[in-house]
């Protein structure tokens, strides 16, 4: 297969891990014959201090003609400090969810037999966790008007969605329940939040196409207790932008580390996948960022074509790693490998096997996660 790939690596350790993704593509292609074509493009502060903006229209016509996109991570301290700044890094990547049409991101989270250890919860807990969560991505508070008074004490965000924003992220969670363990939670803030009533209501109508799932609504705050106290009984979590964006980032805790969570972000005719942490500034250039959330990201793109077998092998070396323990010290403090070698690691380990065939069943599960 050919394919075309735009590569952001963006700001902070974005670029330090993207490196290793590639790595990794490249190793599959060797291995499997393909051919991948990759095509770097700056968004985000690197892309404000270069061009002014931080999307411009060059890297948006890339990632329009391309087949899927790489993304790293976006966001730099001296924009984070300044609440000033009418300019952010973090437009560039709303802006290109909004244009590409990128309106469902799915985060598989399930727990590394190898990191059980790790979690900052106790073992018993966190054993069995397996579930997907499907976050609404163009659309909500993130997304509405936002004013701020003139003299600067007051500050609004509109939060603002359509019936037709919802059904099609919740049609896609429920498909994706069919093909796991057919349970389903719907996220929101019905006790309080209109917007949240008319997810509720069409979440709920929709169900009735798909009498085979277990349907439940769960407020945020209580999805949230219930996700630290029992994460096996969640399956597909489906909810907003923002309580999705909130919700990822327990998962991390559940896991042991933001370094592991990878995502994909899906619209009618354009895909991008990236890492869920953050630009981690602190850590650019030291190699010490964890690149296994990139390279688990580029084995949801591989496996958004169908190349099944390519995605479970980078799975399979990821795997590898965490039980050799060639890891980042995020995982193991004591750690005495960097980003590039740990990269250099799992693509050498990516090979065609038998074995590599039964990873999605047995690990991951990234193939229950991507359902288009």
């Amino acid at each position: 297969m050919q394919l075309k790939i735009a590569l952001l690596g963006g700001d902070g350790i974005g670029p330090e891990v993207l490196a290793q993704s590639i790595k990794c593509l490249k190793a599959v292609e060797e291995t499997f014959n393909h051919r991948f074509e990759y095509v770097e493009a700056p968004v985000g502060a690197v892309a404000i201090s270069n061009m002014g903006k931080p999307l411009p229209n060059e890297t948006l016509k890339l990632c329009r003609e391309a087949d899927a996109i790489l993304f790293g991570a976006i966001g730099a301290l001296e924009y984070d400090n300044n609440p000033e700044a009418k300019v952010r890094p973090e437009q560039g990547l709303l802006r290109l969810r909004k244009e590409l049409g990128l309106y469902a991101n799915i985060r598989p989270i399930k727990m590394f037999p190898a990191l059980l250890k790790n979690s900052s919860l106790k073992e018993k807990v966190v054993a069995e966790t397996n579930m997907v969560i499907f976050r609404e991505l163009t659309g909500g508070i993130y997304f509405g008007e936002k004013k701020i008074s003139p003299d600067g004490t007051q500050a609004s965000d509109l939060c603002s969605y359509s019936e037709g924003e919802i059904s099609r992220i919740a049609h896609l969670a429920f498909k994706a329940a069919k093909k796991r363990r057919k349970k389903l939670t719907l996220v929101d803030k019905a006790n309080v939040l209109e917007s949240s009533r008319l997810w509720r209501k069409t979440a709920t109508e929709i169900s009735k196409s798909y009498p085979e799932i277990d349907f439940e609504c769960l407020f945020i705050d209580n999805a949230a207790v219930q996700l630290m106290m029992k994460p096996s009984k969640f399956d597909v979590i489906l909810t907003d932008n923002m309580f999705g964006d909130i919700l990822s980032g327990l998962g991390s805790v559940i896991i042991g580390s933001a370094g592991l969570l990878p995502s994909a972000s899906i619209g009618e005719e354009n895909a991008m996948f990236e890492p869920l942490h953050g630009s981690y500034p602190q850590a650019k250039g030291k190699n010490i960022a964890n690149p296994l959330a990139s390279i688990l990201s580029a084995a949801m793109l591989l496996q958004h074509f169908g190349l099944d077998e390519e995605s479970n092998a980078i799975v399979a070396a990821v795997h590898k790693s965490l039980f050799k323990k060639v890891v980042t010290s995020d995982i193991l403090g004591s750690s005495k490998y960097g980003t590039e070698y740990v990269g250099d690691f799992v693509a050498e380990n990516i090979v065609d096997s038998e074995e590599n065939r039964k990873i999605n069943e047995e690990n991951i599960g990234l193939g229950k996660s991507t359902i288009i």
